[in-house]
């Protein structure tokens, strides 16, 4: 791995965050919060400063054509920590403390949308903006964003797409025959939901600031709210149904949605495994947590249907938006909520968590390995959308689940330990490993994570961050080979020690 390499491409995208980082002065000026442009400057002004500290030389595009995959999992990993650190400073300027401004920066960018925040009137619109928009570019991947718009992300920025959006790597980076195109696909699709649903969310009555911040919160599956009550708040069943239908969509694989939008493909979610087993799980589950609520007299058969159904969607998208407060459901209903958010949505989308298609795998491969006990020299390839999956993938896939519920496992038995709650705790391990954001109890959809210890906090930063990656970058960190740096680098001038 060329260190050289690495320094230099992150300065680029440290100067691009530079101008990122400026946005929410337009929302602090619309809405005269005189003060609150300071810290955005400021973090504009230090990411800037650090880019020209990080560049070596003028050959970045040269650098990005001869970039290896070592090279490319150590930029994604590096701009996503940094920009969550930088992030992080804006949010200690209006009063939270370092851990927890971390994170609540690490809860936007990752998608997460879990909160340490109490009192929301505390704080002005355009921290939320920002909340809500860091989760908008973190839904797709702002590195995804720069391949789509810089010409020097056109050759060989898949390398950055397939490290950044891994379960992408067989789907979306293959969309069209270059990278740069593919990626401009996903965002045009991406950014014109968010806008569809903005409009239709102002039509039906929401002000104009929280139809934005909502929207981008929706197509993102990241779900933090400028209300402290989430969707709940607004009371409108309208709402409901249109934010609903987006999440449903930003849960849907976006290679699929390209294929039925630009190809005018619309058979194909009909041949799709993972969208078939989507829709058949969101049905199968709302039915009986509605079945569930009704039988126990909580509201009527309508009401459960569309509460469970609503709760249903934000969960298995691991959107996180709450329009009643599911802590009050009994425990059956609560169960099969918690079972959810152990899957996910589908590979491809903004939802986070283990993706439905990884699951649908293992139930094909446990069946192979049953008729392999009866039939010993058969063959029973497992084939995806028709498609034989090679042993290669075989193994990869099964690794991976391996690796993210033994992760889960491990961080779940700390939690209960240092929390002394075994429904906090588990629930807040899967909630952070998976993106899902609220979880039960103290952190339930009326709760935050503000009580937290500070460890566990850090575990669940480490976790969103786990989590969002989808482990690739940090597994790789585990690999002796990883580290075999070429001898030839030079550090940047910045962190050079004089002898």
């Amino acid at each position: 791995m060329n260190i050289r390499y690495v320094f230099n491409i992150l300065s680029l995208i440290l100067k691009y965050i530079s101008m990122v980082m400026l946005l929410p002065c337009i929302c602090a000026f619309c809405y005269k919060e005189s003060f609150a442009w300071e810290p955005y400057v400021f973090v504009s002004v230090l990411s800037f400063m650090l880019s020209l500290l990080m560049k070596k030389n003028n050959k970045i595009e040269e650098e990005i054509d001869n970039m290896t995959k070592s090279e490319a999992l150590t930029i994604v990993l590096l701009s996503w920590i940094i920009f969550s650190l930088l992030s992080s400073l804006t949010f200690m300027y209006f009063g939270l403390s370092p851990v927890d401004a971390l994170f609540e920066s690490v809860s936007g960018i990752t998608t997460t949308g879990a909160t340490v925040l109490t009192d929301f009137s505390q704080y002005p619109k355009t921290m939320f903006f920002w909340r809500s928009f860091s989760q908008w570019l973190g839904g797709m991947g702002i590195l995804v964003l720069f391949i789509a718009i810089l010409p020097k992300f056109a050759v060989a920025g898949r390398q950055m797409f397939v490290a950044e959006s891994p379960g992408a790597s067989s789907t979306e980076s293959k969309l069209t025959p270059r990278i740069r195109q593919t990626a401009a696909a996903l965002w045009g699709i991406y950014f014109g939901l968010t806008v569809i649903e903005f409009i239709l969310l102002i039509y039906y009555g929401m002000p104009v600031f929280d139809a934005m911040c909502n929207s981008f919160s929706t197509l993102s599956g990241g779900g933090l709210s400028p209300s402290q009550q989430s969707i709940m708040a607004y009371g409108n069943p309208k709402f409901f149904y249109v934010i609903g239908v987006f999440m449903f969509l930003s849960g849907t694989n976006f290679a699929l949605q390209y294929k039925i939008y630009f190809k005018r493909n619309i058979l194909s979610v009909f041949k799709d495994d993972e969208f078939k087993t989507y829709v058949m799980v969101v049905l199968i589950f709302s039915l009986l947590i509605a079945l569930t609520l009704k039988y126990h007299n909580i509201y009527g058969f309508i009401k459960s249907l569309e509460s469970a159904m609503f709760q249903v969607i934000s969960i298995i998208t691991t959107t996180g938006f709450v329009s009643v407060d599911y802590e009050t459901w009994n425990l059956r209903a609560k169960l099969l909520l918690f079972l959810l958010m152990l899957s996910g949505a589908s590979i491809g989308s903004a939802s986070g968590g283990l993706k439905l298609l990884r699951l649908v795998f293992v139930f094909k491969y446990l069946k192979r390995q049953i008729s392999q006990i009866y039939h010993p020299n058969g063959v029973f390839p497992i084939k995806i959308n028709r498609v034989i999956v090679s042993e290669d993938v075989v193994r990869q896939i099964v690794s991976f689940v391996m690796f993210y519920y033994l992760i889960f496992a491990l961080t779940a038995v700390i939690m209960v330990y240092t929390e002394k709650n075994i429904i906090v705790g588990t629930s807040a391990a899967i909630a952070s490993l998976g993106n899902v954001g609220p979880g039960f109890g103290i952190i339930g959809p009326m709760g935050n994570y503000s009580s937290l210890t500070c460890l566990s906090k850090l575990i669940f930063i480490s976790n969103m961050l786990i989590g969002r990656l989808e482990l690739i970058p940090f597994l790789a960190l585990l690999h002796p080979d990883f580290w075999n740096f070429k001898k030839t680098y030079k550090l940047p001038n910045f962190i050079k020690i004089n002898k």
